[in-house]
């Protein structure tokens, strides 16, 4: 009986996340090929509807919003909506949250920014990962950070939440991670390292 209680709990372990992918993937495409093809309705008659042409129409949106990003006009209209939004109680928080996180790990780091780091806990030998995510602190109020120090990020495992510390630079250890690898890393408290030990048998570029 323990032997196909472990078989049983192997299986199921290895199953709830695929399906769980699955699930969350089909209810993104389903939602998102519901709510575009119902603007479609104002287009083409239902008789003319085939399925998937929400879901083009989403990224067809998608992809032309990128090309009016590059105008300059397009720019400043989104930055006037932008100001209209920030200027609702509430909803400022939400949106500003989710835009800061989403430009964050879009962010290539080239100023020094989003490196992978550890850190010590003090009075302990405990060490965390970190992404330093701010170095510059001109136009924030002054004591924010001391002179060499530096914004880090410390996520907590499972997403319920992280903490925000500034530490002199000199006292983290730069680790050579990707840091998207890092994060999921962090995430999954550890446990997902499939991709970091691809990435380690990698031969780096010349």
């Amino acid at each position: 009986m323990k032997w196909a209680g472990k078989i049983f709990i192997s299986g199921l372990l290895a199953l709830i996340p695929i399906f769980a992918t699955l699930y969350l993937l089909h209810w993104t495409f389903t939602t998102a090929e519901a709510f575009f093809t119902s603007l479609l309705s104002w287009l083409l008659p239902t008789e003319l509807q085939i399925p998937g042409m929400g879901l083009l129409l989403a990224l067809g949106i998608v992809f032309a919003f990128g090309l009016l990003l590059d105008t300059r006009h397009t720019r400043r209209l989104i930055l006037r909506i932008e100001r209209a939004v920030l200027s609702i109680p509430l909803v400022n928080s939400l949106y500003s949250a989710i835009r800061d996180f989403m430009r964050l790990f879009a962010d290539s780091g080239q100023d020094g920014t989003l490196q992978v780091v550890a850190l010590t806990l003090p009075g302990t030998k405990m060490r965390v990962l970190g992404f330093v995510t701010r170095s510059d602190f001109n136009g924030l109020p002054s004591g924010i950070a001391g002179p060499g120090e530096v914004a880090v990020y410390l996520p907590m495992s499972y997403q319920v939440g992280g903490y925000t510390v500034f530490m002199p630079r000199d006292q983290l250890q730069t680790i050579d991670m990707p840091k998207e690898a890092a994060m999921r890393f962090v995430l999954t408290a550890g446990v997902n390292v499939s991709t970091l030990n691809r990435n380690a048998h990698r031969p780096k570029p010349d």
